[in-house]
């Protein structure tokens, strides 16, 4: 019989006399004394040992036991008679593991702790031990490491008990022995200095982590624990008011905001943090390092990842690039007027965030908020979200994203906010675009400022790009690093003028009104979220091209508005085009923006002298503006039109956006009333840079390179909802695009030649 093997209980020897004695094993029963040995190796189990025992010393006395034993039972079998030689051939002697044996075993551990009955075969092969030997050695190693795993923890939750403890002490000597420092007396109940406010909220947080650990060693014992930073729920931070309502993103309620996503489940959540730390890890790494990881351009202004050392630093992630995708990588750093808490909740909260990347985030959802963070911050925070991102023109696709966004505060000041990409969770044969880690690194400042380091890692299908943008894209302007920074720069900017009190009163036509300044950039804000929502390639759009010739097809689409004081009710027609220009971006937005060369494009003025009545400053550059203008018509029998136009450039974007508005509702804005039920219906223009050599500095760079325009009209055809759209008012707003084209060309040429 092999050594190990239990003898069933019907076959055993009766052990126990009549009178209770316990009989010894003699050799009549016809076993060994080797054998209770062979019962104790099988019943081995480290719940029974002390906890001091180790491995070694258990092998120890299993060969001072099984000596002795082999000794006496030798003798036995020499001195027995004839009639009692037991008639079974003698049990293999026991012999403890060698080292070689042991060594193997270990390192046959580390790689597979649960082996098969194959590889329990095949290693005892190897090593000359039969399989159940094998298979309780690996029995007898996981309970083991189970045990110094749960000694471990046992011991750190003592320590932290025990700090706890001390604190706890420290507090009740000091409420004890506190006296009030007016009048000398004892200090009443619940009044406390303000450090011993913040020791208890430090105390509370400890012991969050403490529970946290107790449950995570509950549920995942025997597996790989990885210390990400799923905490209790406490209130979120109080958000920012940027104006707007909740939903801005969507222009017309009947549309859904996104396509639907299948959701993660239970399942899910530890894959999806243990890939939102690593991903933390990544993104921290990438904004650090410089060459080799990231290569510095021939002009020195932008920097170019090395795809092979990336895959050599970092192998992990969220696998191989798929067939047919190509990478965009890019690195931006700007310092910006902003505290870092402020970023930090704008990026964390998905309608801040969508609001001042309006012209980058078309759609925008939070799927699932798996931690809100601690002691009242975001630190900690985890949410899967899903956004789409675009360019304002419909001839780029947008690109859809489903994603977990993760914040952790690396150190006093310094703050890093990440997204990858949940794809390879559920998989979708849809995806064209997955986002490798990507985000900021926050550090803090003085004076309120914040330094931001911005890095962008996507990989995508982009065949479906137009030709006439297929230059600006393949640079990574149109999506890269870049252009969120410079984003985040002007809005910073745009947010401070809103907070300004220090108005200089000596310019003519400067609003000074503080509530009516906010009123006016509150409106202004919404007519560029709605234009810009308006006129990209959103899934949620459905746009039809009307002939044309080649990149200058006129595309429309119809909205029905109903119930939405924001906006006139009726039957809306959208309408845009895109095209390209041979003059710099910049010198296209002055000329845009410019109230005085309006009468040479703007068609609906009638030929009217245009003339602004009030101007709000709202960045450093000085086209960075709001203005409310007054169309003096040249026919005296018409009323006089107001316009609410606001112009913004930033080096990879500007825009000129502008809307007809009622004047006895404009008058209630300026004096501060409340600007949402103001209807608007928003076009205007889009300017971008071509992508080429010439034009890679951006907008700012006058004279160098072409521009890519595209002009989005909206226009109420029809104030009854239920309307048919008739070809006639489909006609009349394509002619009248076309004209704006026409007229921009020719202006434009004639002011380059």
């Amino acid at each position: 019989m092999p050594a190990g093997v239990m003898i069933p209980a019907r076959n055993m020897p009766s052990m126990i006399s009549g009178n209770g004695n316990v009989n010894v094993f003699g050799s009549s029963s016809g076993l060994t004394l080797g054998q209770p040995n062979n019962m104790m190796e099988v019943q081995l189990h480290p719940l029974e040992m002390t906890q001091n025992t180790s491995e070694s010393e258990i092998a120890r006395m299993r060969d001072e036991e099984f000596d002795s034993t082999t000794k006496s039972g030798s003798e036995n079998h020499e001195g027995a008679s004839g009639d009692d030689q037991d008639p079974r051939p003698k049990k293999k002697r026991y012999h403890r593991h060698t080292q070689h044996q042991i060594q193997e075993m270990e390192a046959f551990f580390k790689e597979c702790p649960h082996p098969d009955d194959k590889q329990r075969k095949e290693l005892g092969r190897e090593l000359g031990l039969e399989p159940l030997q094998v298979k309780f050695w690996f029995q007898n190693k996981r309970t083991q490491m189970k045990t110094q795993h749960e000694r471990l923890e046992n011991t750190q939750l003592r320590t932290e008990n025990e700090k706890l403890r001390a604190d706890n002490m420290r507090y009740r000597e000091a409420l004890s022995t506190a006296s009030c420092p007016t009048c000398g007396g004892p200090t009443a109940v619940g009044q406390m200095s303000f450090d011993e406010h913040h020791l208890r909220l430090e105390n509370a947080r400890l012991r969050e982590e403490i529970d946290r650990i107790s449950a995570i060693a509950a549920k995942y014992v025997g597996k790989p624990v990885v210390n990400y930073p799923l905490l209790s729920s406490p209130t979120p931070s109080r958000p920012l008011d940027f104006g707007g309502q909740p939903g801005t993103g969507e222009m017309y309620g009947a549309e859904e905001l996104l396509r639907s996503i299948s959701a993660h489940t239970e399942a899910d959540k530890p894959m999806i943090i243990e890939l939102a730390v690593a991903a933390m890890e990544e993104l921290v790494r990438m904004a650090q390092m410089g060459e080799p990881l990231w290569i510095t351009s021939l002009d020195g202004t932008t920097s170019v990842l090395n795809e092979e050392e990336y895959i050599g630093t970092f192998p992990r992630g969220i696998g191989p690039k798929p067939t047919g995708f190509k990478c965009e990588a890019s690195r931006e750093t700007a310092v910006v007027i902003m505290d870092h808490i402020n970023l930090v909740e704008i990026l964390m909260d998905v309608h801040q965030w969508s609001t001042v990347f309006s012209g980058i985030v078309s759609k925008a959802s939070t799927l699932d908020v798996l931690s809100t963070g601690v002691a009242g911050n975001y630190n900690g925070a985890l949410q899967v979200m899903t956004a789409e991102f675009q360019v304002p023109s419909p001839l780029v696709p947008t690109r859809e994203s489903y994603y977990v966004r993760y914040c952790k505060q690396h150190a006093e000041g310094t703050w890093a906010v990440v997204d990858v990409s949940l794809d390879n969770i559920r998989p979708s044969p849809t995806v064209r675009c997955r986002r490798r880690p990507s985000g900021c690194l926050i550090q803090e400042m003085p004076n309120g400022y914040s330094k931001i380091t911005w890095v962008e890692h996507v990989e995508l299908d982009d065949r479906g790009v137009h030709n006439l943008y297929k230059q600006l894209v393949s640079s990574g302007h149109a999506f890269g690093a870049r252009r969120w920074v410079a984003t985040l720069d002007r809005q910073c900017e745009r947010l401070a003028s809103v907070m300004a009190t220090n108005i200089p009163t000596g310019d003519v036509g400067v609003l000074t009104n503080q509530d009516g300044r906010k009123s006016i950039l509150k409106l202004a804000e919404r007519m560029v979220i709605s234009f810009c929502d308006g006129v990209s390639a959103s899934t949620t759009h459905t746009w039809t091209t009307l002939s044309g010739t080649g990149a200058d097809d006129v595309r429309v689409m119809t909205r029905k508005s109903v119930n939405d004081p924001g906006r006139p009710p009726g039957i809306v027609l959208s309408a845009a085009t895109s095209f390209w220009l041979p003059v710099s971006p910049k010198r296209v937005f002055d000329f845009l923006r410019d109230e005085n060369s309006r009468i040479e494009w703007d068609i609906l003025s009638n030929g009217g002298v245009v003339q602004e009545m009030a101007h709000i400053a709202n960045g450093r550059d000085t086209g960075n503006c709001v203005s409310l203008l007054r169309v003096n018509s040249a026919n005296s029998s018409q009323s006089n039109m107001l316009i609410l136009q606001e112009s913004c450039t930033d080096p990879t974007a500007s825009f000129v956006i502008y809307a007809p508005v009622d004047i006895v509702a404009m008058n209630v804005v300026l004096n501060g009333g409340d600007p949402d039920y103001v209807a608007l219906l928003p076009s205007g223009f889009a300017i971008l840079p071509d992508g080429t050599t010439a034009s890679a500095g951006g907008i700012a760079d006058a004279g160098s390179g072409g521009s890519l325009l595209t002009v989005a009209f909206q226009i109420l055809v029809d104030s009854v909802p239920t309307a048919k759209l008739s070809l006639g008012s489909v006609a009349t707003v394509n002619n009248l695009i076309a004209c704006t084209v026409e007229r921009i060309k020719a202006s434009l040429s004639c002011e380059n030649a």
